[in-house]
């Protein structure tokens, strides 16, 4: 008999969570009626399921600077950092569709690997019993499942992004504004996005396309020279911001997402397809 891996299964529930968590929040939204304990209880999902991942691929937390540097340049640390910290702030319901959108894919993968049957492999021998056995439901079901799996994941990440760069900084910057939510969201969130920018080709996709728009109704005529004049002062503000993080990420560049794909926890959700 297999020996149960309780860490997987934790992991897997986590990510349960998190997706029937922001589908009940998101309801509630919908209909008008709070529901933060749902949003806390996707984010509690998050938590276990990132944490896992994270202790797999880092090992146990360690005070020395090698270890510090890689976890802060790994890629399911941001998001069990970022996790984290919505855990500890007032609700922001728009920043759990990245996290569902990663437990969507999760969840899927872990139901096709864990729980349904697999798909009656192509018999190598003539007259074999298993090439004339009809696929079952389950084994259906899991074939479907890998293959709008691989047909959907990279739109699913590149929705991500989008959602990360133009929905979430906007709400919280917007919120920061108003004082709908604390100050320092829109600072941390535009730290962790410029980490995503130099890890994630979605990322820096979707910020492409943020500065295009941009050019766009600046280049407009009708576009008041002084608000040109300051958008590009902003934006030269933000690629000098931006840019500082490369000395940081020079010395291990690429090596501490590759621990966290193949841990199969956070984005890098591919190597599990």
């Amino acid at each position: 008999m297999a020996k149960v891996s309780y860490p997987h299964y934790a992991w897997a529930f986590g990510h349960a969570l998190v997706l029937a968590g922001t589908i009940h929040t998101l309801l509630g939204v919908v209909t008008f009626s709070g529901r933060s304990k749902s949003y806390y209880l996707a984010y509690g999902g998050a938590l276990v399921s990132w944490g896992i991942v994270v202790y797999k691929s880092l090992g146990a937390p360690q005070l020395n600077k090698a270890y510090i540097q890689r976890a802060l340049l790994d890629e399911n640390v941001q998001y069990l950092l970022l996790a984290l910290y919505w855990f500890l702030q007032r609700p922001i319901y728009v920043t759990l569709i990245p996290f569902a959108t990663f437990s969507l894919f999760h969840t899927l993968t872990f139901l096709r690997t864990s729980v349904l049957p697999k798909p009656p492999a192509t018999a190598a021998k003539s007259g074999s019993a298993a090439a004339a056995q009809p696929a079952t439901p389950g084994a259906k079901a899991s074939k479907l499942i890998q293959t709008w799996v691989k047909a959907n994941y990279e739109k699913a990440m590149l929705f991500v992004a989008f959602v990360e760069v133009v929905v979430v900084f906007g709400r919280i910057l917007l919120g920061a504004i108003t004082f709908q939510n604390s100050l320092l969201s829109p600072l941390f969130f535009a730290h962790f996005l410029r980490l995503r920018y130099y890890l994630s080709p979605p990322t820096r996709q979707a910020f492409s396309w943020v500065s295009a728009q941009i050019d766009h109704a600046t280049a407009n005529p009708k576009c008041p020279p002084q608000v040109r004049k300051g958008v590009n002062f902003v934006r030269e503000l933000i690629i000098r911001y931006s840019e500082s993080v490369i000395s940081v990420q020079q010395p291990g560049a690429g090596a501490p997402g590759a621990g966290a794909a193949a841990a199969a926890g956070g984005p890098e959700a591919r190597r599990n397809r």
